[in-house]
């Protein structure tokens, strides 16, 4: 299975928040839409990724203060992004290695979606079970 496939299935929707937003804001953000990473863009630029990890981070060196910072001061800046083409496999080992679960979908330099771990396993465990009836149906056949 590809990226392509996966944003067929789930939507290519993301959701993103300015650099100079401040990390209260995001986390709202985060807490309201129940997701666990927000894109951090400047028009169609990709600056960063802000994460649950990185407010977590965050609030154990600052404290509550933290929140009043602007999402630029706490994002992740160096973002790993897949394309559309990619398969599953290609997904599980950039995440794997880079210890991330969220990855953005660029295609010719341009943003069309958001790829969560939740997202690859759901599509594996698709794919496990197509497999599997594949070959039920194999066995009683035969």
């Amino acid at each position: 299975m590809t990226v392509r496939a996966i944003l067929e299935s789930k939507g290519r929707h993301v959701h993103s928040i300015e650099p100079d937003a401040k990390l209260s804001y995001a986390v709202a953000t985060l807490s309201q839409r129940r997701i666990g990473a927000v894109l951090v863009m400047s028009s169609t630029r990709i600056e960063g990724i802000l994460s649950e990890r990185d407010v977590v981070r965050a609030l154990s060196e600052r404290g509550a203060a933290a929140l009043d910072l602007p999402v630029s001061a706490i994002m992740t800046r160096e973002v790993v992004s897949c394309q559309p083409s990619d398969t599953v496999a290609v997904l599980m080992e950039a995440m794997t290695r880079g210890k991330f679960r969220h990855l953005p979908v660029m295609e010719n330099d341009r943003l069309v979606g958001l790829i969560s771990i939740g997202d690859v396993v759901k599509s594996r465990l698709t794919e496990y079970e197509s497999e599997q009836q594949a070959l039920h149906e194999y066995i009683k056949s035969a």
